[in-house]
């Protein structure tokens, strides 16, 4: 099947505090409950910490603080999103991102995805564009940008 016959993929809606990211479903490895992370000394807000997961440490930061945002308060409805790494830099090969709730699964397709020309971000941002869904009007992260920022400052701490 060429890439040109494909017109439809599973994404998944993720809760942030006053939006929501929409991803790839490929692209998470798996949603975990709340755990406090083990804080960083010296670490940037956004940067929450490490967990344990599958034998592993790995980052979890909040997608809000990357973006300059207020930074939610972790409550009963808190979630983790672990996403596949898309590169090298890290070594646990994943990190996490906070959410607000469970990702909810959603079919995407031409009818239903449009883009978003309201919002712009900056060239170096977490977000790369907004999409208009329906009722929706979800972020796509960056995850490269997300990974590289995480390894960054992983790599200054060490």
């Amino acid at each position: 099947m060429a890439a040109d016959d494909i017109d439809e993929l599973y994404g998944l809606l993720v809760p942030l505090a006053g939006e929501r990211l929409i991803v790839p479903r490929a692209c998470v490895a798996e949603v975990v409950a709340y755990q406090p992370p083990e804080a960083m000394p010296g670490a940037p807000s956004w940067y929450a910490g490490t967990i344990p997961w599958n034998g592993r440490s790995i980052p979890v930061i909040s997608f809000e603080g990357a973006l300059g945002q207020t930074i939610p308060e972790a409550g009963g409805r808190t979630r983790i999103v672990v996403f596949h790494c898309l590169g090298t830099r890290l070594p646990a090969g994943c990190f996490g991102v906070l959410t607000q709730g469970f990702p909810q699964l959603v079919r995407l397709n031409p009818d239903v995805v449009k883009s978003d020309p309201v919002r712009s971000f900056p060239e170096r941002s977490p977000a790369l564009c907004s999409l208009r869904m329906v009722n929706e009007a979800p972020l796509v992260p960056d995850l490269e940008y997300l990974e590289a920022l995480i390894a960054d400052e992983t790599s200054v701490a060490a």
